[in-house]
């Protein structure tokens, strides 16, 4: 129950715990002190020596003791928030940390709702951990044998009976443990899953209802929460017979320990004062213990949630140490490629190609050709090639994330625009003057459209939704020539826009394809036709390389798909005519 790995989380934490446990001491002794008084007073009442001093004194103390009480519950309760207030912040910046040390393919170790998950809801699972349940631990162990040293100087063997039931407690949440473990681990596995398909279906729901599945996928999802409605049951169920289990031992020794008090009491061993106390004291030695296993249930939770943040930050990382690239990038060459997601199916084999700064290149095929992947290979994303790709001097697996990202721009087709401004949107938290804004705007020709809206500070939706398809990635293209990288990676970026948007695009590629290094993937070969060299990919193997003329002699593999796409657009064009 004690983890580890995340007490080394605790920092701050550690004090705010330790005086949680200092106050609820000072509680206990609180609550002594008051049962002496009112001990002493129904004494005197006993033996009829009743003063009037007394009563004010003991009075006064008894006030005092409520006071210390109550001062000392608020400060315990500052102290819960404190404690776990601090372990939440630490926890949620490792876990954002270790998604920058994950790189731009996280998405391929983990899913995002998983992330959402123990970002959220699992971090907030350890407050009652921090807060409660570890400062209640160690006070479990202080105030027994606190009382016990007490009670010795009034009756030895009752405090060695009620000391001797007080592990019974511990004993029973131990085996309480072996169950709960396994249990809250199919729950979280449950919950995960759960979460998962919830998002995915969240987000295709449009897709869904288009296909008539809406039905269909709510059914699924109704059988995954029945599911976890059954796993939850059974840890509802786990925890009340643990609890019910912690009351029998709990009152059952505070009746013990009441028991032998009469026993003493009715042999003279001890007056009525020491035959108060224990019976008022025996309940006491099992209280913290019993609260203790009140929190058990969810810290045990906790844990499970801890585990699974765990799992996440033992992801391996990207490299951090590689090598980082000061020098402007002007030469990409690719010896002898391959790259493959499963060693039965190779997507990119033995691939040559070079590009160079003031050049625009070209990656043509059929879909599934390899053509993305090269672009995903180039950024880092995907790992793992085999061959050679060298960064002007450099190996590019030898190379940072960082400098790759830096050095680097990839511009696809669903390029995510943020809810805000556009001015938010396009400087990305950098301070980049107006006028510059307003020269990219013009270059994507939005700064006619954007002005006779609210220019700069105009409000995007989620995901650009107020946007059209071409207006977004027009505005994610001038985003990217802020960036001023020195590579420059066209992905399908004038896949699914309107007419105007895609000549639009492409005039700004074969412009900065003048001053910078431009890889173009399109599956339109009339947009590559200007290209310094086009590779054309067939089954992940390159089969021709040359300009637009001289692949059109060799009548090879890009002549086939040149004259099929003519062909298309011809018939298009007919049909438009017709109508």
């Amino acid at each position: 129950m004690v983890n580890k790995r995340l007490l080394k989380m605790m920092g701050k934490s550690k004090r705010y715990i330790w005086m949680t446990v200092f106050v609820n001491w000072l509680s206990l002794l609180a609550s002594i002190v008051f049962i002496y008084v009112a001990g002493t007073i129904l004494n005197d009442m006993f033996n009829d020596k009743v003063e009037a001093m007394r009563l004010v004194y003991a009075f006064l103390i008894v006030v005092g003791c409520i006071l210390i009480k109550y001062v000392t519950s608020i400060y315990a309760s500052k102290m819960t928030f404190l404690s776990s207030k601090d372990v939440k912040t630490v926890l949620r910046e490792t876990i954002y940390n270790k998604l920058n040390t994950l790189g731009v393919n996280y998405h391929q170790k983990i899913h995002t709702s998983s992330i959402i998950q123990v970002a959220i809801e699992g971090v907030e699972q350890l407050e009652t951990y921090f807060g409660a349940f570890l400062p209640q631990l160690f006070y479990s162990v202080l105030a027994p044998v606190t009382l016990f040293l007490l009670l010795t100087t009034i009756s030895f063997k009752a405090a060695i009976v009620l000391l001797i039931c007080v592990p019974l407690i511990p004993l029973s949440i131990v085996a309480v443990m072996k169950i709960a473990k396994k249990l809250l681990s199919r729950y979280w596995n449950r919950y995960t899953k759960l979460g998962d398909h919830f998002l995915e279906n969240i987000q295709g729901l449009t897709t869904l209802k288009i296909y008539q599945q809406d039905e269909a996928k709510a059914k699924q999802m109704d059988a995954e929460a029945q599911n976890f409605r059954k796993v939850t049951m059974k840890v509802l169920t786990m925890q009340l017979n643990s609890i019910a289990v912690m009351d029998i031992i709990a009152y059952g020794g505070a009746a013990i320990g009441t028991i032998i008090a009469i026993f003493e009491f009715q042999k003279g061993a001890i007056d009525f004062l020491g035959f108060f106390i224990i019976v008022m004291l025996s309940s006491e030695f099992f209280i913290p213990l019993r609260l203790l296993g009140s929190f058990f249930h969810v810290a045990m939770n906790s844990v499970a949630a801890s585990n699974k943040i765990f799992e996440l930050l033992d992801l391996p990382e990207s490299s951090q140490d590689g090598v980082s690239l000061s020098e402007t990038i002007t030469q990409i060459n690719a010896s002898d490629v391959s790259f493959a997601y499963e060693k039965q199916r190779g997507i990119l084999k033995n691939i040559t190609f070079s590009a160079s700064k003031d050049k625009l290149v070209a990656f043509v095929g059929e879909s599934g050709s390899g053509k993305s992947s090269i672009a995903k290979v180039l950024m880092g994303m995907n790992k793992g090639y085999q061959g050679s790709i060298t960064v002007n001097a450099h190996e590019l697996s030898s190379l940072s994330d960082a400098s790759i990202m830096q050095k680097m721009t990839l511009i696809s087709n669903n390029n995510y625009v943020f809810k805000g401004s556009v001015r938010e949107n396009l400087t990305m938290g950098k301070s980049i003057s107006d006028q510059r804004l307003y020269d990219v705007l013009r270059q994507v020709k939005l700064y006619d459209f954007l002005m006779s809206l609210d220019g700069l500070d105009t409000k995007l939706l989620q995901q650009g939704n107020n946007l059209s398809g071409g207006q977004k990635q027009r505005l994610t293209i001038a985003r990217a020539l802020l960036k001023d990288s020195d590579v420059y990676i066209f992905d399908e970026a004038t896949s699914n826009i309107d007419v105007e948007s895609e000549t639009t695009i492409m005039e700004v590629i074969y412009n900065l394809a003048k001053s910078k290094m431009v890889i173009m993937i399109s599956h339109r070969l009339a947009n590559v036709e200007g290209a310094n060299c086009i590779y054309v990919l067939k089954d992940g193997k390159l089969v021709e390389s040359g300009s637009h003329q001289e692949l059109m002699h060799k009548q090879g593999q890009y002549f086939m798909l040149h004259n099929q796409q003519s062909q298309l657009e011809q018939y298009s064009r007919k049909d438009v005519q017709y109508e």
